[in-house]
């Protein structure tokens, strides 16, 4: 009795657990292998990096606290199957781990949007970490957390956002040094209006590298709107 009453008492705590939250919608995943499904996606407020390419800087401030509870029920309204926490960094507020754990436990298909410059090694198994390593390109490079790399399994995601063709160079070492495709799926994909999709496609095909070239299907359908 008391090792329940303990239980319950710790489920109480958790849905008062609370996160800022910068908006909760409802729409196609437009990147990783997900690409295409019906999504609600969690955007968590606040990022500790500003890389050059940023679409999402509105994220960084602002927003609204939002209990764990409130989080599941305005999710759960949507009626999806999959559902992806992204930011801004979701991980830069202490209690996404716990989000992500409760989401997986209320039977969604849960994908984890991260820059790979935190900690991932508290996200629950069950979760899809999408790790962004980041290029020199991106100005924030040096945030890789490298260590990152032994908490992947094969159902996680490692993508690179390339801004030309020395950032190109660079995740084709990483690629090769970190033998990164026997870890998990690798993508690759272009800064919308900076790299010509059809140039990196024609490296990867000259190189033959074993990724899955993206382009952001939200940017083609919607032009990058907040909310879509």
């Amino acid at each position: 009795m008391t090792t329940i009453v303990a239980d319950r008492s710790a489920e109480s705590a958790e849905g008062l657990a609370t996160l800022r939250v910068t908006e909760i919608f409802h729409s196609l995943q437009g990147e990783t292998s997900r690409s295409g499904l019906p999504t609600v996606f969690v955007r968590l407020t606040g990022c500790p990096l500003r890389c050059g390419y940023c679409d999402t800087a509105y994220a960084f401030h602002g927003g609204e606290s939002l209990t764990l509870d409130g989080i599941l029920n305005r999710v759960a309204d949507f009626g999806a199957h999959y559902v992806t926490l992204t930011g801004g960094e979701p991980l830069a507020q202490k209690h996404a781990p716990l989000l992500l754990r409760r989401l997986a436990d209320a039977g969604y298909s849960v994908s984890l949007e991260t820059s790979g410059a935190l900690d991932v090694s508290a996200v629950d198994v069950r979760v899809s970490k999408i790790l962004d390593l980041k290029t020199p390109g991106s100005g924030e490079c040096d945030r890789n957390l490298w260590t990152n790399l032994q908490h992947l399994t094969p159902h996680d995601e490692i993508k690179f956002v390339l801004c030309d063709e020395a950032d190109y160079q660079w995740a084709v070492m990483q690629l090769r040094e970190h033998r990164l495709e026997r870890r998990c799926p690798v993508l690759m994909s272009p800064v919308h209006g900076r790299l010509e999709p059809r140039q990196l496609a024609e490296w990867i095909l000259r190189d033959r590298l074993p990724v899955r070239m993206q382009m952001q299907l939200h940017k083609l359908l919607w032009g990058g709107q907040p909310g879509h």
